[in-house]
């Protein structure tokens, strides 16, 4: 008698899904600009791609707002004015989300707390005294550096507030790097914390550089002198979020969304401050 034979073999799981680069930029503009771009995948494919192109999304707001401080001055509204306006700009563009995380991260490290004690403070719909003091001060830094450069000179401004959106958004590119786990099991920071492989984070980051570079050649009367300004500029920028980040992760075991943005805002305003000091 023959044996009966044996069932055949269930069949595989489908492999991960793949995001395109339209998935990525839909992604990214839907999570970090008031840019319309219809309903993102949410998955960690489209999450992936989508922070790999956080710097477009940053560099789209970076250029609105260069727009607006080019009009200003065009206009002769007057340094003070444009620095207000285009960080008013920077922030409506995208939709103040960042300013708020840093409100409540400033409140988590203030408060002395770690972990799941700290993070409750952050998840508070009230601003404490450290949120308050650390968000005007952030504000009134990068407002500063604005007006300062658009005292001397058009160009250097916008270029200025162009590399700050695309510095800043590349920061939260290598902040989603692997290796860097999240805080919470929920969230934004577990939706997109350690989803950027560090081969894709280092390239983003380098091609970051190479704009900066680019850019400052072209805004500087000196184009070497430009050149190392975009360049250092983009170095320190990095490098001051970094920090806040080892310090979050220290702090509260991982990243949050609140996290995220307040790396952005650091490292928008480090980037304007050290191009301003370049520009003298």
């Amino acid at each position: 008698m023959n044996a009966t034979p044996p069932p055949p073999p269930p069949p595989l799981p489908p492999g991960p899904p793949r995001a395109s680069v339209g998935d990525g930029v839909r992604f990214a503009f839907a999570l970090l600009t008031v840019v319309p771009v219809g309903r993102p995948r949410w998955d960690p494919a489209a999450a992936r791609a989508g922070m790999l192109c956080a710097p477009l999304a940053g560099l789209a707001i970076g250029l609105a707002a260069a727009a607006v401080c080019g009009l200003l001055l065009a206009l002769d509204a007057g340094p003070l004015v444009t620095g207000v306006l285009t960080v008013a700009a920077l922030a409506a563009l995208s939709r103040g989300l960042h300013l708020d995380g840093l409100a409540d991260v400033a409140d988590g490290l203030g408060s002395g707390r770690r972990g799941a004690e700290a993070l409750e403070i952050m998840k508070r719909s009230d601003i404490g005294p450290f949120g308050v003091a650390v968000l005007v001060l952030t504000l009134l830094a990068q407002v500063a550096a604005v007006a300062e450069l658009a005292g001397r000179g058009g160009a250097r401004a916008c270029v200025a507030v162009a590399l700050a959106g695309l510095v800043s958004r590349t920061a939260l590119t290598w902040a989603c790097r692997a290796g860097v786990p999240a805080a919470r099991p929920e969230g934004l920071g577990a939706a997109v914390a350690g989803s950027v492989p560090r081969a894709g984070a280092l390239g983003v980051a380098g091609a970051a550089l190479v704009a900066c570079c680019l850019a400052g050649a072209l805004a500087w009367e000196r184009p070497g002198a430009g050149a190392v300004a975009g360049v250092a500029a983009a170095v320190l920028a990095l490098s001051a979020g970094e920090g806040l980040l080892a310090r979050c992760r220290a702090r509260f075991g991982g990243v949050t969304g609140d996290v995220l943005g307040a790396v952005t805002e650091v490292t928008a305003a480090v980037a304007l401050l050290v191009l301003t000091v370049a520009a003298h």
